[in-house]
């Protein structure tokens, strides 16, 4: 299992197991982690999964595709980390990710 981190706006931290092959935005989901909405439900169609991926995590998480940047378009707030968590797929590698959640979603 993989650990995650997701941080809330408010500073509250989530740390969560995460199983590979899944997502993130899957595991925010199961966990209750507030801020993430995933209205689409992972199909890369909305903007409401969006989190900040630490700058330790960003070369392992690596760079949204072309449909994920069209979709950030509509993000809030979006930084140079920003990332739609249902593009995260978990591996061993991301085992420590940190994420954190916008203010609010799109």
């Amino acid at each position: 299992m993989t650990k995650i981190t997701y941080i809330a706006h408010d500073g509250s931290k989530f740390e969560v197991e995460a199983e590979n092959g899944s997502t993130v935005m899957e595991n925010a989901i199961r966990n209750a982690v507030p801020g993430i909405e995933a209205e689409c439900g992972g199909a890369c169609a909305c903007a409401t999964c969006h989190v900040y991926v630490d700058e330790a995590w960003s070369a392992a998480v690596g760079e949204p595709e072309a449909m994920e940047e069209d979709m950030l378009d509509f993000a809030y707030d979006v930084r140079p980390t920003s990332r739609l968590s249902c593009q995260i797929r978990v591996s061993d590698e991301l085992d420590g990710l940190v994420v954190q959640v916008p203010e609010r979603q799109a």
